[in-house]
């Protein structure tokens, strides 16, 4: 081999390994500006609210809001559910809390009483995801954002998700769980017809709001959500 190939050898191994030592610290340093700063929220506090907690979780603003006693008290950046793999809407409970629940989970996990499925709230290690709708339904928060949420919210404080238009297209009846009876539910309780939670299950008590809502516009009283009455109702 003669010098000017071992040269050109040389020259080409010394440009890759600096491409590829570029890249690394390329990615590093963006994924600390985006955990530090991209996904921050300036001038919030960082004291505990004193009283009872509560959180709404804004799907289309991709923002996690923290009230307490129906103050708001802080808001964080989050990454919600893509199209396809969509964040429930409803009105749910933080049921379980959890360090560390796994890989793609960040360092800690806060779970919710969705009846369909295994969702909650928790960390990522892709913070360059905050923002988007990026997850397979579940909410994501920086690390240190979900460790302060995490120390806030005890087992049972009431989680709202809101903010995904659903087209209601099934006939919705006792027994059925999914986003959709929740749309139902939400909307008999914005006309009076339902005081209970929006949780997704057409039960009883969401069975008896639509039978009210039948007998007082003159319908059939079937206790059953058929299009024609979900169009009635604009959901």
């Amino acid at each position: 081999m003669t010098i000017v190939k071992i040269r050109r050898q040389q020259i080409f191994y010394s440009v890759a390994i600096l491409l590829l030592m570029s890249l690394i610290f390329g990615m590093v340093g963006f994924e600390y500006m985006d955990e530090k700063e991209l996904a921050a929220i300036e001038n919030q506090t960082l004291t505990a609210p004193s009283g009872t907690v509560s959180v709404v979780i804004k799907i289309s603003q991709r923002i996690l809001e923290v009230y307490s006693d129906g103050n708001l008290h802080k808001k964080y950046r989050i990454a919600v559910g893509k199209n396809k793999t969509p964040t429930p809407i409803g009105e749910w409970n933080v049921v379980w809390k959890d360090y560390n629940w796994g890989t793609g989970f960040g360092t800690r996990w806060i779970g919710l009483n969705v009846p369909w499925g295994i969702y909650g709230i928790h960390g990522t290690n892709k913070p360059w995801s905050i923002g988007q709708f990026a997850s397979h339904g579940c909410i994501r928060m920086r690390n240190k954002d979900v460790e302060e949420l995490f120390e806030w919210v005890p087992i049972g404080t009431p989680v709202r998700i809101e903010g995904r238009k659903i087209k209601v297209e099934r006939t919705l009846k006792h027994q059925l769980t999914g986003s959709d009876v929740s749309v139902l539910q939400m909307k008999l309780k914005e006309l009076g017809y339902l005081n209970s939670r929006a949780d997704g299950i057409f039960g009883t008590v969401t069975k008896q709001a639509v039978e009210a809502y039948q007998a007082e516009h003159n319908m059939e009283i079937t206790g059953i959500v058929t299009k024609q009455m979900a169009d009635l109702l604009g959901i």
